[in-house]
């Protein structure tokens, strides 16, 4: 196990330097206009550049790679440059994080709960009326543009059952619409994952077998079919519950919620380089860890996979 953590460990580290770099390098192939905002306009060719040679800018790319590297170990992500200029990157983010945390974690137990009943429900009626119903859901969530039915939601939830139309901390009402739109679809994805992998296994060899020694639908379902249906959903489980909790970048922006989804749209909007660069840093970085996490989990929880050199398959 100790082997297998580690090899995952190096190839999400590659993984992960393979992607800071790339948007390191994206990001400097930008205009120039982005670290100064509206004042561009206003300073003399020689004051852009002692600006920009401050910033290091100027600098070879790898040399600037080689100080942006130093600067992340030391847990520097640089400074804002018009959203909030000349204040570090994580004092602007900081206080934001609860808020995606909070909203993320109501979202993924919603979605959990509700999804993971969902494909229950509609493995156990395969065919029928109510796999169909529920089928129809899925299809439209991932079929219809977010933005469509996500709209749909706020004016008419707004209206219907008067709800607040943006976010206030001070209203605890205000947090329903928001955490809901988050988990449609996560309850779309474990709702269709819940049923592929139970139909899967109540298509197998023992569990025919268990039918034929007379062992009751109850008892099929629990002990074997829902118990080894929960196993491969553990490799995907991670990545989606950290994405979730670190923002949704559409629904902040549309209910006004201060999170850190919310603030991507808004340092794009502002061409904030620096601060761009780090949350698309931050999202990577929890997907890459949301993966390696569900690496682990499949390895502590399902027997089939062999970790020894000889066997070492997936």
């Amino acid at each position: 196990m100790l082997k297998y953590t580690i090899k995952r460990l190096g190839q999400s580290l590659i993984t992960l330097f393979i992607v800071v770099s790339a948007v390191f390098l994206l990001m400097r192939l930008l205009p120039v206009e982005g670290y100064f905002g509206d004042g561009y306009d206003k300073l003399s060719e020689s004051q852009r550049e002692a600006v920009l040679q401050k910033m290091g800018l100027l600098d070879p790319w790898y040399v600037q790679m080689g100080a942006f590297y130093k600067g992340l170990l030391r847990g520097d992500l640089g400074v804002s440059t018009i959203y909030r200029k000349d204040v570090p990157v994580l004092e602007v983010i900081g206080p934001r994080v609860p808020y995606s945390m909070k909203f993320g974690i109501v979202a993924t137990c919603l979605a959990l709960i509700a999804g993971l009943g969902m494909g229950v429900s509609m493995a156990k009626n395969k065919g029928k009326g109510l796999d169909k119903l529920w089928t129809g859901y899925v299809v439209f969530v991932n079929a219809v543009p977010l933005a469509v039915y996500l709209l749909f939601i706020q004016l008419y939830g707004t209206s219907l059952l008067d709800l607040p139309l943006l976010f206030d901390k001070y209203m605890p009402s205000s947090w329903i619409l928001p955490a809901v739109s988050m988990s449609l679809g996560g309850i779309a994805g474990y709702a269709m994952w819940m049923r592929r992998y139970m139909v899967d296994e109540l298509n197998k060899d023992y569990i025919k077998l268990a039918k034929a020694k007379g062992l009751s639908q109850s008892t099929i379902m629990v002990r074997h079919v829902m118990r080894n249906a929960y196993v491969p959903m553990a490799q995907y489980l991670p990545a989606s519950i950290l994405m979730t909790i670190s923002g949704s970048i559409y629904i902040e922006s549309l209910y006004s919620i201060p999170g850190m989804g919310g603030l991507l749209v808004d340092v794009i909007q502002r061409q904030d380089n620096t601060m761009v660069q780090a949350l698309v840093l931050i999202f990577s970085s929890v997907g890459i860890i949301g993966l390696f996490l569900g690496d682990l989990l499949m390895a502590l929880f399902d027997p089939r996979i062999k970790l020894s050199k000889s066997g070492a398959s997936r």
